[in-house]
């Protein structure tokens, strides 16, 4: 059960893509449209290529409070992407364009990160849903990084959103994250023994020469250098508001798991981070169109299986924050529409860019329940 009388707070952040309306390849239309949204303000950032755009929820003690934020942004900057001639996508990668080398933005960071990772960062189009979750230290934090570690492969797999590379399917749900690998911090990190271990382990990555700062740490788990919080960043940018903030709520209840586990002096599993990334990797590939792999038991299972078992370690906590009902309508929907992977691919072998294009229109329009439409008309 939740080992706090409060709502544990969470955010998210998440980045999309540009894309011509005609051509689905990347354009840099990022400055335009920041431009052409001044309501939004600073909810709006620009990303490492002209043709992203990330925006940010603000600190939710609800998981309504991140769709209505989610849900007004796409809302807001798709209406005026369209008067651009330009599609907001929430894709992990773009189908087509890839190969074009990408046009970085102009600030000094991403200048100095474009000279030291040169060919790698050529064709990063890599846009995801980064979730944070509120922990009360570093201490805690390396707790949740090494008990979540056992789910990602699951979390991985309902959230894989980039099957298309180069006008081609990949054979992975997820191509996203077979590219992150290449980055120089990369895939699931080392244990670590408490909060000191784990800020001595940034610092000599970055004293070293490594990677410049703590913003270029690409584990796909880590605590972040500007909050107080754990930031997992496994998942690809989602087609849908609502499919974005579930996950979310889901990942929220197994922090907050992790951390009632460490409360009451329960052991952390046992798992090596060379079986974390190989599941991972499998995840990757197989979406949730097949087996997982569960790295503490190294049993491979069906997806749904191995979902519900860590479904079944959170029950307390999804009834206390009251997101289970929300969690039960996000996996009937994977369940019976398919996962954001196989929809893509579905669009594109039956209309090529053009209905891969309708498709991203159609999931920024689309509201999870009544609630929702009531709230994006304006009525109250």
């Amino acid at each position: 059960m939740p080992n706090e009388e409060v709502t544990r707070t969470f955010g998210i952040e998440e980045e999309y893509l540009l894309l011509d309306a005609a051509t689905g390849d990347p354009t840099d239309s990022a400055a335009e449209l920041i431009l052409a949204t001044p309501e939004l303000g600073e909810q709006t950032e620009r990303e490492y290529f002209s043709s992203q755009l990330e925006t940010s929820t603000s600190i939710c003690h609800e998981a309504d409070e991140a769709e209505a934020s989610l849900s007004r942004f796409r809302s807001i900057v798709a209406q005026a992407a369209d008067r651009c001639g330009v599609v907001l996508a929430g894709t992990g990668l773009p189908a087509t364009g890839g190969e074009t080398v990408g046009t970085v933005t102009p600030k000094p960071r991403y200048r100095r990160i474009e000279t030291e990772i040169r060919g790698v960062g050529a064709h990063q189009y890599l846009t995801g849903t980064h979730v944070h979750v509120a922990v009360p230290s570093s201490d805690a934090g390396v707790e949740v990084i090494a008990r979540i570690a056992r789910w990602v492969p699951a979390l991985l797999a309902l959230t894989a959103n980039s099957p298309l590379w180069c006008g081609e399917p990949t054979g992975f749900a997820s191509w996203r994250h077979i590219m992150a690998l290449t980055m120089p911090v990369a895939g699931f990190p080392q244990t670590f023994a408490d909060g000191a271990a784990y800020e001595q382990a940034v610092a000599r990555l970055i004293d070293s020469g490594v990677i410049l700062d703590t913003g270029l740490v690409s584990w796909v788990i880590r605590l972040s250098s500007h909050y107080p919080t754990v930031e997992l960043r496994i998942a690809d940018s989602q087609l849908r508001a609502a499919d974005a903030v579930a996950f979310a709520a889901l990942v929220r209840a197994l922090v907050d798991r992790a951390l009632s586990d460490f409360a009451a002096g329960i052991e952390r599993p046992i798992v090596t981070p060379g079986l974390v990334n190989g599941a991972d990797w499998i995840a990757a590939r197989n979406g949730l169109s097949s087996d997982l792999v569960d790295p503490v038991t190294a049993e491979r299972l069906p997806a749904f299986e191995f979902i519900d078992r860590m479904l079944g370690t959170v029950e307390g906590e999804l009834d206390y924050f009251g997101d289970r009902s929300r969690i039960d309508r996000y996996l009937k929907y994977l369940r019976e529409q398919g996962t954001p992977a196989s929809r893509q691919l579905a669009a594109f072998g039956s209309g090529g860019v053009a209905s891969l294009l309708s498709l991203y229109r159609e999931s920024n329009d689309e509201l999870s329940s009544p609630h929702d439409a009531k709230r994006e008309s304006g009525a109250e």
